[in-house]
């Protein structure tokens, strides 16, 4: 008798990959935040240079670092550990987990040189080289935005729970 219908007379089941719902909802409220701030930094970006809201540069300015760094850690602690374990399992490389590993670092600096320019421009309400500073918060929210695109396409199907 083949497995298959031995399982079918024992009533058992193909093992089902692990799943990790509880991981794949609190990377989706990770998300929900982390586009609230892209938002706000296109937002900031879009003022330039005449139209700054001073108060909101200062808000972000003091969310940015840590929302990032949070969210970074608890992906780094919790996802992408699992992530790799299904990538294993199906006998596919790390590829796509050194790259998101790597996208965090370069944002983390991203974030810091950001936080700065938010600072001063919250502070002082004019910007040197506004084009400059527009360039860098367009290239930080969009890399944001294609890192979350990537990972609820790819990552989060991957770990979620089968359906019924």
């Amino acid at each position: 008798m083949n497995s298959i219908s031995t399982r079918a007379l024992q009533g058992s089941h193909p093992p089902r990959p692990q799943c990790h719902d509880g991981i794949v909802a609190m990377v989706e409220l990770a998300h929900v935040e982390m586009l609230r701030l892209c938002g706000l930094l296109e937002e900031v970006a879009d003022s330039l240079p005449a139209g700054i809201d001073r108060r909101k540069c200062l808000m972000i300015a003091c969310e940015l670092e840590p929302l990032v760094r949070g969210i970074h850690r608890f992906e780094e602690e919790t996802l992408f550990p699992a992530y790799r374990r299904v990538l294993e399992e199906q006998g596919k490389g790390r590829d796509s987990v050194e790259r998101l590993l790597s996208e965090h670092v370069q944002d983390e600096c991203f974030a810091g040189e950001l936080t700065e320019a938010l600072l001063l421009l919250g502070h002082d309400g004019m910007v040197e080289n506004p084009e400059a500073l527009g360039f860098m918060l367009r290239g930080f929210f969009e890399a944001k935005r294609r890192h979350v695109a990537f990972e609820r396409e790819h990552v989060l199907p991957e770990i979620r729970c089968p359906g019924p």
